[in-house]
């Protein structure tokens, strides 16, 4: 049975997150989440039990996650434990008790289950690509690493350190020093040595992080201008710049840097520790962020579904049927907006160029369902800020700049398009529109279109263009437009009158 809302519960060794979600066209679109910095593996006593104050801070968590709950069948939720309950000596007592309050029941999943599902949600929250990724999750009480292709793992390993674990070990009083430092990523590294040499010979081109300390960490990295070269995510110049800071400071709250959020504070140092580590250990020099992690893989593997399409597809035809948008019409502009790209690029388009170019056509007109008067804006809006999944904001960002420009002036795109930003995309959008202005399905006369200058020359029949004024008069301005953005755009009239099928 398909349920239209499905709901994740993660009882990390940190934090306990719930996340529900709505299914729709077999892709999963975010509707709430909750989380509960519960530390669950500070708990852990000498002997390995949960003491009764972390037991108290789960269950005061699950009820609130019980609450939010209530009303969604027993199918429409899973429930999983991680490493803190994993390693608990007195587990099989405290189950119960976390299933009472929380409603439903729970499972506590391997490590390598858990690193399954994290790359679940990870590859579910990323573009698709041809290419091996590895992905590391570093959790409270230990810290995943799978490389995969596309949305099936190949290899899977769990290793029991987190930073929880390594924060209490290393820095318990909250004090850090160079040589305490150094101590947490040594005994990092001599864990990661035992699956560096499969993961090496493996391989892999891109390496991802997912999960609250590879987010804490770039956020901190990013904001503070810690990277080269204003680069995103994690870097290993980047991570060297703030292990300095870390120990010249001497503890994380007299750090005082933008980004060090007061929930992640007290687990920070030993979260640090382990990703210098891995990235000395497996020679990575740049990490990239996925939203994605065990949540959004629970979700979906309690869908049953592996899609093995990029997600991007998916959620554009599923937001053509939401804004109900006109297929026919859709579907001209793209033909046409795809021949052109094609002519300005010698017959061999990049990929990317096609991607981007056939989503922006199909959802050019998505706008129209709010306001027809300036759509382009509103469609522009949606694709910037609506939840798309498989989209990064990256891709969005372009996407949405491609729709808005399509039509109108061109101005209001100076401070969002770089100069050497996707104005071919936005010319072959724009003649698209303009040559199907009637918005039917008349043939259109052979028409030529390339690079001229700093811009465009289109080029139609001069017999064409008389019988069909309006669309003429419409080029002039186009090209009026695009010459008072700085750009050449020149119409040119033709001998030729043959009509293209």
């Amino acid at each position: 049975m398909i349920f239209e809302t499905v709901a994740a519960v993660d009882l990390g060794s940190n934090s306990f997150r719930l996340q529900v979600g709505r299914v729709l066209d077999h892709q999963i679109y975010p509707l709430d989440s909750l989380k509960e910095p519960v530390r669950l593996a500070s708990g852990l006593n000498a002997d390995k039990r949960l003491d009764e104050a972390s037991q108290e801070r789960a269950l005061e968590a699950l009820r609130r996650f019980g609450e939010r709950l209530g009303g969604l069948s027993a199918g429409a939720v899973r429930a999983v434990a991680t490493n803190a309950m994993r390693v608990a000596k007195n587990a099989g007592e405290f189950l119960p008790l976390a299933e009472e309050a929380l409603g439903f029941p729970i499972e506590v999943i391997a490590g390598r289950e858990e690193a399954r599902l994290i790359y679940l949600g990870a590859s579910h929250s990323l573009p698709t690509a041809a290419h091996k990724r590895l992905v590391i999750d570093i959790g409270g009480g230990s810290t995943e690493f799978i490389i995969g292709k596309q949305h099936e793992p190949q290899l899977m390993e769990s290793l029991y350190m987190g930073c929880v674990s390594y924060t209490l070990s290393f820095f318990p009083d909250r004090k850090i020093d160079r040589k305490r430092l150094r101590d947490a990523q040594v005994a990092a590294a001599k864990e990661i040595e035992l699956i560096s040499h499969d993961y090496q010979r493996l391989g892999w081109k891109e390496a991802v992080g997912s999960s609250g300390s590879a987010r804490a960490i770039a956020d901190i990295l990013e904001l503070n201008g810690l990277n080269p070269n204003g680069e995103v995510g994690i870097t290993r110049e980047g991570l060297d710049r703030l292990c300095n800071l870390l120990i010249k400071a001497g503890s994380v709250e007299a750090l005082n840097l933008p980004g060090v959020s007061r929930d992640r504070q007290p687990v920070l140092p030993g979260g640090i520790a382990i990703m210098s580590a891995i990235f000395e250990e497996l020679g990575i020099e740049r990490m990239t962020y996925a939203d994605g992690a065990l949540r959004l893989g629970v979700l979906y593997d309690l869908l049953g579904r592996f899609h093995h399409h990029d997600m991007r597809d998916s959620t554009v035809a599923q937001f053509k049927r939401r804004y109900q948008i006109e297929g026919d019409q859709a579907e001209r502009v793209e033909k046409t907006a795809l021949s052109a790209l094609s002519q300005l690029q010698g017959g061999e388009p990049d990929e990317s160029d096609v991607q981007f170019l056939t989503w922006a056509a199909r959802l050019h007109e998505i706008g129209i369902s709010i306001a027809h008067n300036a759509y382009h804006k509103h469609g522009s809006y949606v694709l910037t800020y609506a939840d798309m999944p498989g989209f990064s904001k990256k891709d969005q960002a372009l996407l949405a700049s491609i729709v808005l420009g399509h039509r109108g002036k061109l101005d209001k795109l100076s401070n969002i398009v770089t100069v050497n930003g996707p104005w071919h995309l936005i010319f072959c959008l724009r003649i698209a529109v303009l040559l199907h202005r009637t918005r039917d399905d008349r043939s259109l006369p052979t028409w030529r279109v390339k690079l001229h200058g700093s811009g465009f020359m289109v080029e139609l029949p001069a017999e064409w263009l008389v019988a069909n004024p309006w669309t003429a008069a419409a080029l002039l301005d186009e090209a009026a437009v695009w010459l008072r953005s700085g750009r050449d755009y020149l119409v040119v009239k033709s001998s030729i009158s043959k009509v293209d099928d």
